[in-house]
This record gives C-alpha cells, sequence and structure tokens, in this order.
C-alpha cells in the first residue's frame, strides 16, 4: 500500500479489521510518503510516517488526526515566550520525544528505513508488528514545496515548505506549482521494490494524489516497478462528487492542470494498459456516472460508499478495492 498521512492510516485500520475479520494472515507493507518531512528545532519530523505508526499503535489524537493522543504543550508554550515558536507548526511534548529519538538515530548514521523500524517496535509489535511493515518511500532527503502568489516578492510569487502551505496557510490561498526538492535524484528505500514486486495486490488509498501518492510515484524506480509488477493495482478515489473529502487536493489538483473529478484522478494515474500505473479504481456511489468514463481510459471500476466514517465502513471499502482486484491478474505490460 501506498500511503499518506490521516487518510491512508485510516484505510490501513480498516484494511487490517477487513483481513482480521477473515481470519487471514495477510502481510501488509505499507510505503509511507516522506515529502511531506520537515527540519524544525533541530528535529527530523515524518508527518505520515508518524500518523501511520501513531495510528496502528492506538497513540493517535483521533479528534485531530494527526498527532500524540493526551499531548501536552509545555515545550511549545516555552519556544513560545521565548519567541522560538514556529508559529504554523506546534510540537507536542509525547511528540517531540519521537522526533528525538529519530533525530539521534540519524546522527548517528542509521538510515531513515532503520530508524523507522526501530520506532515501530514500541508501536506496532503489540497488535501488528508481525504481519505490518512500515517503510519510508527512500532514504534520501525529500521535501515539498509550493509557490504561491506574492505580490511584494520580486518574481510575483514565493515558494513555502508544503507544512507552511497546508498547516500555517490553510492552503487558504491558490497553489500556483507544486515543487518536490530532491525527488530526481532519491532512490526507492530498501525494500520497497521488493514489496512492490511479490505483492498479491497493490492499493493506493483516498490520499492526496499530488503531494502523497503522487510524490511516492515520483521516486525514481516506484512507478516502473508498479508497471512491471504481476499483482493488480486497485486506487481508491479521494474525490468525491466533485470535491475533496479531506486535505488540500482540489487546490493542487488545480496546481498541475487535473481536473477536480473522480475519474481525472483516475485518468492522471493512468491505466497500467496505456503507459499508467492503475488496474482498478473504485469511485464513491456519488460518482456512479464517471464509471463508463473511466472504464473507457482502460481502467475496471465500480461504484461503492467511500467514506471513512468508522472502522466498519472503513474495512468494506477495503474489500471492495481487494474484490475488484481479485477476478483476473492483469496482463504484464509489453517491454
Amino acid at each position: 500500500m501506498l500511503s499518506g498521512g490521516v487518510g491512508g492510516a485510516r484505510f490501513l485500520q480498516g484494511l487490517l479489521h477487513a483481513q482480521g475479520a477473515a481470519g487471514t494472515d495477510t502481510e501488509i507493507t505499507v510505503v509511507a510518503n516522506t515529502a511531506d518531512d520537515l527540519w524544525l528545532h533541530g528535529l527530523k519530523i515524518c508527518p505520515d510516517l508518524d500518523t501511520v505508526m501513531y495510528t496502528l499503535g492506538e497513540g493517535i489524537d483521533h479528534e485531530r488526526g494527526w498527532g500524540r493522543r493526551d499531548e501536552t504543550w509545555s515545550v511549545k508554550e516555552e519556544l513560545a515566550a521565548y519567541g522560538g515558536e514556529a508559529p504554523w507548526f506546534g510540537l507536542g511534548d509525547r511528540d517531540i520525544a519521537t522526533h528525538l529519538m529519530r533525530t539521534r538515530m540519524l546522527d548517528a548514521g542509521y538510515p531513515l528505513t532503520q530508524v523507522t523500524a526501530a520506532l515501530c517496535e514500541r508501536w506496532l509489535t503489540p497488535g501488528f508488528g508481525d504481519r505490518l511493515r512500515l517503510l519510508p518511500m527512500s532514504d534520501d532527503r525529500v521535501e515539498t514545496h509550493i509557490a504561491v502568489a506574492d505580490d511584494d516578492a520580486p518574481s510575483g510569487r514565493r515558494v513555502v515548505h508544503f507544512q507552511e502551505y497546508w498547516v500555517g496557510m490553510h492552503a487558504a490561498v491558490p497553489a500556483e506549482a507544486v515543487i518536490v526538492v530532491g525527488q530526481e535524484k532519491a532512490t526507492p528505500a530498501p525494500g520497497v521494490l521488493e514489496a512492490i514486486e511479490t505483492a498479491d495486490v497493490v492499493l493506493l488509498p483516498p490520499s492526496n494524489p499530488v503531494v502523497s501518492v503522487g510524490t511516492i510515484l515520483g521516486v525514481p524506480g516506484i512507478r516502473e516497478a508498479l508497471r512491471a509488477t504481476t499483482a493488480p493495482v486497485v486506487g481508491l478515489s479521494p474525490i468525491v462528487g466533485g470535491a475533496h473529502v479531506r486535505g488540500m487536493a482540489e487546490q493542487l489538483l488545480g496546481a498541475i492542470g487535473v481536473e477536480v473529478s473522480a475519474a481525472a484522478v483516475a485518468e492522471h494515474y493512468g491505466a497500467r494498459s496505456r503507459d499508467g500505473v492503475l488496474d482498478g479504481w473504485l469511485v464513491d456511489t456519488a460518482d456512479a456516472e464517471l464509471v463508463p468514463r473511466i472504464e473507457a481510459a482502460g481502467i475496471a471500476c465500480r461504484a461503492v460508499p467511500l467514506m471513512m466514517t468508522d472502522v466498519d465502513a472503513t474495512a468494506a471499502m477495503a474489500r471492495a478495492a481487494l474484490e475488484l482486484a481479485a477476478p483476473a491478474p492483469p496482463t504484464r505490460p509489453a517491454g
């Protein structure tokens, strides 16, 4: 599964619930987006990795959808008193401990893949560690930046880190461009290509198609691995009824010239039979009229409820994705 943060983590919960209810011992590898990562206060912060990790370890703040539950904010308040707080990104006291451990291990020379595995020993082993592996998309530094209009800048626009655009600016201004720094020189993290190659099915959850799944696909080698695997590749639309369910997909799709619709996102990913990455695509029942358009693009499609209102609803989405993958494995692309 190629995952972003909140949406990917919640879908993964449903997938595990569906597989558990079926009494299977399915092994799941999650390849998480790390292009949202940033350095702040000297600490390496990996929001999507941590959101998946905390969610599966029952440590997530369910109300916010990110960060630790039962959080306190003493360090944040003290930094503010010194005038040293980043006003658009606050770190809770419990959360800081994770970033301290990650940064300490990175400074000692461990790659992010090994650091993530070490952190997951605390969070995943009790319930999921024996059948769930969490991998960063790359051990290399990749960062997403967003260009926005700025009349005071000489060029008429300025570039901000994705987290400043999303958390600080609330994506309230149009994005003029999405710039992923370091992506072209990055390599997939150890285990990523092998997981795709040996998978029985690859799932693209309803994560942001531009800055979550899109940045994973942009790491050289990953898109090619999806094209070559014999596993079916099935995605779920993050767009329902012409609008994103959560996040800022609408703003960022516009920045890359993609229509905000379930069909357009499917076409953006493309069919594997036509040099894309998808074999199947689920849309919400509200978008059932788009099924013929998606199928005309060479992608098998069904309309099912796609709102993750609770774990049972999310499990039903996961089962629908697996059922869409089940009828027949795709033909390996020519070449």
